[in-house]
C-alpha cells in the first residue's frame, strides 16, 4: 500500500479483489478519452451491479458527483494509490520454462506498477542468456537482487517439485509477497503473503459450469420432446 495515510484504509478483501476490475475499466474509458462516468456504467464494464461497484469505492472515499458521476483520472488515481501502484513494484521471476519465459516478456507489467528486475533459474546452463533486457542469473544470485527491508515479489514459474524450496530460498532472502503458479501447495512463514495461480483449477470450474449448463440445455430439450 501507499505510503500515504488515505491508501491506508480498512478495505475488505474482497472489494481489493475487484478493485483491479475497476482500474482496467478505467482504462479503458481513459484510451477512449472519456472524462467521466456513471457508477452504472463503470459497474457494467467491471461486471458487478452498481451498488456493489458504489459500496466498494466508498472505501476509497470516492463517492461520485450526483447527475456528473465519478471523474476518470481521478478516480483511477485512488484506486492506484488504494492498490499501491502509485510507483513501480521489483519483482523476481524463478523458473525460465515456457511459462516463466511468458511472464518476463509480458509487457504489461510496466504499465501497471511493476518492473521484472531479475529472472532466476537452477540450470545453471541457461545463465548468461538474454530474455529481452534482463539476463538469466542462477539461484545463488537471489541474495544479491533482493535489498534487505525494501519489498519485492517473487514469481514461482517452476515445476511443483521445485515451488517449496523456490519459496524457502525467496522468504530466506527477504521476499515477502510470492505469486505460485506451480502446481501445489506451498507453505510460507508467517509474515509472508501468498497468492496462488492454479489454471487448472479454473479450468475445472470452467468445465463444471458448461457442464451445468449444457445438463439445463439437455433438461429444455427433454422437457420440450416430452
Amino acid at each position: 500500500m501507499s505510503v500515504d495515510q488515505a491508501a491506508k484504509r480498512d478495505i475488505p478483501d474482497a472489494t481489493v479483489a475487484r478493485l483491479p476490475g475497476y482500474l482496467r475499466a478505467l482504462g479503458q474509458l481513459t484510451a477512449q478519452d472519456v472524462l467521466s462516468v456513471s457508477s452504472e456504467e463503470l459497474a457494467h464494464s467491471a461486471g458487478v451491479s452498481s451498488a456493489k461497484l458504489r459500496k466498494d469505492l466508498s472505501h476509497l472515499g470516492s463517492y461520485g458527483v450526483r447527475g456528473v458521476g465519478y471523474d476518470v483520472a481521478h478516480l483511477t488515481y485512488q484506486i492506484s494509490r488504494a492498490l499501491g501502484l502509485t510507483h513501480d513494484w521489483p519483482v523476481v521471476i524463478v523458473g525460465m520454462g515456457n511459462l516463466g519465459r511468458a511472464l518476463a516478456s509480458y509487457g504489461g507489467f510496466a504499465t501497471k506498477g511493476f518492473k521484472v528486475v531479475a529472472l532466476l533459474d537452477r540450470d545453471r546452463a541457461l545463465a548468461g542468456e538474454r530474455l529481452d533486457e534482463l539476463t538469466i542469473q542462477p539461484m545463488d544470485a537471489l541474495t544479491a537482487v533482493v535489498t534487505p527491508g525494501e519489498a519485492c515479489i517473487g514469481v514461482i514459474a517452476t515445476p511443483a517439485a521445485s515451488a517449496q524450496d523456490v519459496a524457502d530460498l525467496l522468504s530466506a532472502a527477504g521476499v515477502t509477497s510470492i505469486l505460485n503458479f506451480a502446481a501445489t501447495a506451498i507453505q510460507v512463514p508467517e509474515g509472508v503473503h501468498m497468492r496462488k495461480v492454479d489454471l487448472s483449477t479454473e479450468l475445472q470450474i470452467l468445465a463444471f459450469h458448461e457442464q451445468q449448463r449444457s445438463g439445463a440445455v439437455s433438461d429444455d430439450l427433454l422437457e420440450e420432446i416430452g
